[in-house]
């Protein structure tokens, strides 16, 4: 409280408590570090990703593979519906919007690859560690002459 006094008001260092602010401390410090805490795991020739999405649904989370990345994405849309059947809400600290996270996996891996498995807020996803390129046949440049 002492730095208070030098600045004008008593208050300030009260109200600026995460309390007292706009945004919930939880969204703005620990989920917004840790949106998708990850563990990742080499077995059997294949790797075992496991991606925690606490709050999320099935439907909200996507994962694609493109340009060598495996990408997982969520997003959850924010109920503009301040009134709840008990009553209005004084402060919502749910997670509200979109996460991304992106691993480099190699070119040579394909969507089809990849299986996934959504249980209890974990993301559940296991590839081949090793992809065999599929050489392509040589194609040549027809010639005019």
């Amino acid at each position: 409280m002492l730095p208070a006094l030098f600045n004008g008001s008593v208050f300030d260092d009260v109200f600026s408590d995460p309390f007292f602010t706009r945004e919930p401390a939880l969204a703005r410090t620990a989920f917004a570090n840790n949106a998708m805490n990850t563990d990742v795991k080499e077995k059997d020739g294949k790797y075992e990703v496991a991606v925690e999405l606490p709050g999320f649904s099935k439907d909200d989370v996507s994962v694609e593979v493109k340009d060598g990345y495996l990408t997982v994405s969520a997003h959850k849309e924010e109920d503009k519906d301040e009134k709840g059947e008990d009553g209005k809400f004084l402060r919502r600290e749910r997670y509200q919007g979109s996460r991304t996270r992106s691993f480099y996996v190699g070119k040579g891996l394909k969507n089809t690859d990849v299986t996934a498995k959504f249980t209890d807020g974990v993301l559940s996803l296991t590839f081949p560690k090793e992809i065999k390129p599929v050489e392509e046949p040589q194609q040549l440049v027809q010639i005019e002459g």
